[in-house]
């Protein structure tokens, strides 16, 4: 199984980036598929995740401003990530998972780089 993740990138505060992650390896619709990101010196935190069904979560600081989606044609799943702010800079991860209660995940990406400054 690989997850390959692409999109990051460095920009201005309230810019935008699309994170993508394309799956391999797995059979993609059964998977719960989630965004995290780690900033340097702090844990690492999920940020969004997509259920099989369409049902989607957001941690609270990115609600509103960041949007999961997936296309189970083309096993990707998106993170549109709208009015950045510097506290978004981490590195994000991809992740998939077969636990529906979203604790334990499979498989990870290797992660992107998202740095947002002025």
């Amino acid at each position: 199984v690989q997850l390959q993740a692409s999109g990051g990138g460095q920009v201005q505060p309230g810019h935008s980036l699309r994170l993508s992650c394309v799956a391999s390896g797995l059979t993609f619709n059964r998977y719960v598929m989630a965004w995290f990101r780690q900033a340097p010196g702090e844990e690492r935190e999920r940020v969004a995740a997509m259920m099989p069904s369409g049902q989607r979560a957001y941690e609270d600081s990115v609600r509103g401003r960041f949007t999961i989606s997936r296309d189970n044609a083309k096993d990707t799943v998106h993170l549109d990530m709208n009015s950045l702010k510097p506290e978004d800079t981490a590195l994000y991860y991809c992740a998939a998972t077969t636990d529906y209660d979203i604790v334990n995940f499979d498989y990870w990406g290797q992660g992107t780089l998202v740095t947002v400054s002025s």
